[in-house]
């Protein structure tokens, strides 16, 4: 039986010897100093009493040392808690309230005022090297990290990932790679990261990178395609908007971007006609994958699938219609999957897990068909949302925060194509008697509450919102004017 995860990255670190796996500005890094700043780190972990089961939220960035404590946090059993930027204060508070300890970059203050849940990164580097590959005492049933989601709703609900379901993933087991993971693999020999190992796609496709031999590369900051050149990089992550932007700069002034093998895209759909312009200006180097949170990877295509379709998928998937019946290829239906990796469901949210997660199944609430050679196509949503930046924010409480305005009789909000984040919320409002709704007003409001991403970016004022012939706001009918 394989060695619970981190076990598989021990061993990566540990065959990589002197080989260059992190460069990260002038510093480059290898296997054995890696693993040696895991040992350190999970050492210094164990020293103040994290063990198994304990919360751990990392405040991190995406440099080695950060790698480091993302692997020690889980070599100890910890259930992992990473903290990304542009948080809003109600949504940082509500990630840190289930968590011991919390480890961070630079100290808060002297070390006597700190609580004895704070821990600094470079106070546990400093902990003895014994020299001693690290024991991983992760338990299969614990809860190896939570993963969150956007914050839409309010707060951001955290997909529970348990240590057996992390140990099955694919990333670390060339054996088990699918094709288009095969053949992405191949062009991950300098993957450049950036943001925060807090981000689940960032992480993964690292461990990829990682178990495929390659190099990763921080980019600060990751301006494309400046930092693509600079670093040399073979591949990176993309969100649609930023591969729009890419593609416009390679248009208008090119740079040389040879190396180039890989880009990643990944959160939001690519409509076919932008993956066909991205081939004919970037060449065969666009690889666009589906899953979700909840799931991780669903399906991927690569540079040679269709425009439009994601391949064949990997995993276990039913396309069912409205009465939960499996329907036959062609048909659209909801999507629902299995996958090694998939949550055991939501963290201390009970009603919502029996929701998503059904017998097994993850409930995608994606619409779409399989056709006849398997391949996956979507083309909807069940679920009412926009999707910004790669994230998924809700419609429903952005329209409750926007009806409780006092200029505000009705509100309802669309996605709407945006260049800079992919899609953005148009809002269409009904005005309260005697009142009009200035958009600046409305984007505060909703921006304090839920973040600026769920803010509207446009502002339609209408006299009353059409019906569908079952007497419920037609949304399709209000994006078709936006």
């Amino acid at each position: 039986m394989a060695e619970q995860f981190p076990g598989g990255v021990l061993d990566l670190l540990d065959a990589a010897g002197d080989r260059t796996v992190f460069e990260h500005g002038d510093r480059t890094v290898s296997g054995a100093q890696l693993l040696e700043a895991v040992r350190r780190v999970t050492n210094g972990l164990r020293k103040h009493g994290v063990g198994p089961g304990d919360g751990v939220a990392l405040l991190l960035g995406v440099g080695p040392e950060a790698f480091a404590a993302v692997v020690a946090a889980h070599a100890v059993g910890a259930r992992v808690v990473g903290v990304r930027p542009g948080l809003t204060g109600r949504q940082r508070e509500h990630l840190l309230a289930d968590v011991a300890f919390k480890v961070t970059d630079r100290a808060a203050g002297p070390a006597g005022d700190r609580p004895g849940g704070d821990l600094v990164l470079d106070d546990l580097l400093s902990a003895p090297d014994d020299g001693v590959r690290p024991r991983v005492t992760a338990r299969p049933e614990d809860v190896a990290r939570l993963i969150h989601t956007s914050g839409s709703t309010g707060v951001p609900k955290a997909c529970a990932q348990t240590y057996a379901a992390m140990t099955a993933a694919w990333a670390l087991r060339p054996d088990a790679w699918p094709p288009a993971v095969r053949e992405l693999a191949s062009r991950l020999d300098r993957f450049l990261v950036f943001g925060t190992l807090a981000s689940q796609v960032m992480m993964e496709y690292g461990l990829l990178a990682l178990a495929a031999g390659g190099t990763l590369v921080t980019a600060d900051p990751p301006a494309f395609p400046d930092a693509l050149v600079r670093h040399r990089a073979t591949a990176s992550v993309i969100t649609v908007a930023r591969l729009t932007r890419l593609v416009a700069s390679q248009r208008a002034s090119p740079v040389d971007l040879g190396t180039l093998r890989a880009l990643m895209v990944s959160g939001s759909p690519v409509t076919p006609g932008r993956l066909r312009e991205a081939a004919e200006v970037l060449g065969p180097v666009v690889f666009h994958g589906y899953g979700q949170t909840e799931t991780g990877m669903i399906s991927m295509a690569t540079p040679e699938d269709e425009p439009g379709s994601l391949g064949v998928p990997p995993v276990e998937l039913e396309v069912r219609d409205d009465s939960g019946r499996p329907v036959p290829p062609g048909t659209d239906g909801e999507l629902f999957v299995r996958t090694p990796a998939q949550s055991s469901g939501y963290w201390q949210e009970p009603g919502l897990t029996a929701e998503v997660f059904t017998d097994g199944w993850v409930r995608t609430r994606d619409l779409g068909h399989l056709d006849a050679e398997g391949r996956l196509w979507l083309t909807g949503r069940a679920r009412d949302v926009i999707i910004v930046n790669a994230n998924v924010h809700y419609a429903g409480p952005v329209e409750r925060l926007l009806a409780a305005h006092p200029s505000v009789a009705e509100a309802y909000v669309v996605a709407v194509p945006d260049d800079s984040t992919g899609e953005a919320v148009h809002a269409f409002v009904v005005p309260a008697a005697g009142h009009v709704p200035s958009l600046g007003e409305l984007r505060t409001l909703v921006a304090a509450e839920l973040g600026e991403a769920s803010a509207p970016t446009r502002l339609t004022l209408i006299d009353e919102v059409p019906l569908t012939p079952a007497g419920k706001p037609d949304k399709r009918r209000l994006a078709a004017g936006a």
